[in-house]
């Protein structure tokens, strides 16, 4: 039972080695630690009570976390390795779902994975601030690697980039309901658009968070006063 946990923890985790010390590692949690009192691992109620999914989650989630905070961690300098052009996005197949037909992007459909996209889009449109601006489809290949709220590392497609001029282009992050990996995905978000900025001076890159609730709320009539709307986020980060 010890070394089917360490063998489910090194694929779990994705880890290339590690099996003898994580055995030994495994082997006294669950002596001394896993359960209120000290177990004897030869007694058969230690392993009935190892077969339990709360005693299995808690070994797992208890080795993930402590794995994760001596593995992940950033790690040297930011580089340009390419550009991300919208106009050279492949055409790609949607399912049938609300759209809007735009006049400031180069896509021909703004497709919304829910009514506050489609809001949001639409609002975009009617900026007089707003140069252009398009959506961050799949096709597209705009993401973000980031450590989430489990310890786990995902990835992240921010919604919307914004084009205010030649110099400026805003990524905008939209919520229409409670996220749990918010803080994490806008941390992430800041610090890509901090190492953007440091290794070119092309263009200057911003960021903005928007939840649905304060959008529909404060009802911004240009970008500029959105941006000025949702700093208080993002000063927080």
């Amino acid at each position: 039972m010890i070394g089917y946990f360490a063998q489910t923890i090194i694929i779990y985790l994705c880890l290339i080695s590690g099996y003898d010390v994580l055995y030994g590692k495994v082997k006294s949690f669950v002596q001394n630690d896993l359960f209120d009192r000290k177990v004897d691992l030869d007694n058969p109620n230690t392993l009935r009570n190892l077969s339990e999914l709360a005693a299995a989650k808690t070994l797992l989630e208890t080795f993930k976390k402590a794995i994760n905070a001596l593995t992940v961690q950033d790690k040297g300098d930011a580089k340009i390795r390419d550009w991300i052009r919208l106009r050279q996005t492949r055409p790609f197949v949607a399912k049938e779902q609300g759209c809007i037909i735009p006049r400031k992007s180069v896509f021909n459909r703004i497709i919304g994975d829910s009514t506050f996209e489609l809001l949001f889009a639409r609002f975009l449109e009617d900026c007089d601030d707003v140069v252009s601006y398009g959506k961050n489809y799949l096709a597209v290949h705009f993401k973000l690697d980031y450590v989430n709220a489990n310890g786990d590392i995902s990835n992240y497609y921010p919604d919307f980039f914004v084009k205010l001029s030649e110099k400026r282009i805003v990524i905008v992050e939209i919520k229409g309901r409670e996220d749990l990996d918010v803080p994490q995905k806008i941390g992430r978000l800041s610090q890509w658009c901090e190492d953007i900025n440091h290794v070119q001076s092309d263009v200057v890159y911003d960021f903005v968070y928007v939840d649905q609730e304060n959008f529909e709320k404060y009802k911004p009539s240009s970008f500029m006063q959105l941006v000025e709307l949702f700093s208080e986020y993002k000063n927080k980060i």
